[in-house]
């Protein structure tokens, strides 16, 4: 899974990915996975749960990185509107090195371009894969909605999008041992 980058620290609720209290991507994982918005919340402690997720994401196979290597925000807030990348990610590089990714998820407008950039594809819609090669790597490209709250879309229709795209990737089962 592709983002852009994280907001400034000040909004972060762990240091991970995805840590501001206010962006549901670990909501929407904990409904897609557990049947459960707040599986991976803190509520006694305001935050996620760092060494829960990660746990949950060795389990499951799903890698997280950014898009984004440098950037500049031109503006005080996490706002993809507001963020130049200087210097994008290296997909051809990260291809080699993890051959065992058959899937790439984007979660937003900007981590999608990027990719489909290197794969001189073109964006895809959302919530619908398109076949991609960068190189001599072949890979699916998810563009997901935006996890952010900015982004206009319900929890529920935002874990109904994701759940498929796992599915699709072979890592939700709705009988599995999750």
């Amino acid at each position: 899974m592709l983002g852009t980058f994280p907001p400034q620290p000040v909004r972060w609720s762990m240091e991970f990915y995805y840590p501001n209290r206010n962006n549901d991507m670990w909501r929407i994982a904990g409904l897609v996975f557990f049947g459960d918005r707040d599986h991976f919340w803190l509520a006694g402690e305001n935050r996620f749960d760092r060494p829960r997720i990660e746990a949950f994401l060795s389990r499951r196979g799903i890698a997280l990185w950014d898009v984004g290597m440098a950037v500049r925000r031109l503006n005080g807030n996490a706002s993809d509107k507001f963020l130049e990348i200087v210097e994008e990610i290296d997909l051809a590089g990260l291809l080699s090195a993890h051959p065992t990714i058959r899937t790439v998820v984007t979660a937003g407008e900007k981590a999608t371009g990027v990719v489909a950039g290197q794969a001189s594809v073109s964006v895809p819609a959302v919530g619908v894969p398109v076949a991609c090669a960068v190189g001599d790597r072949a890979f699916e490209l998810w563009r997901m909605p935006s996890s952010s709250r900015a982004y206009p879309l319900a929890l529920a229709k935002k874990a109904e999008a994701y759940r498929t795209m796992f599915a699709a990737a072979g890592l939700f089962h709705e009988n599995c041992d999750q």
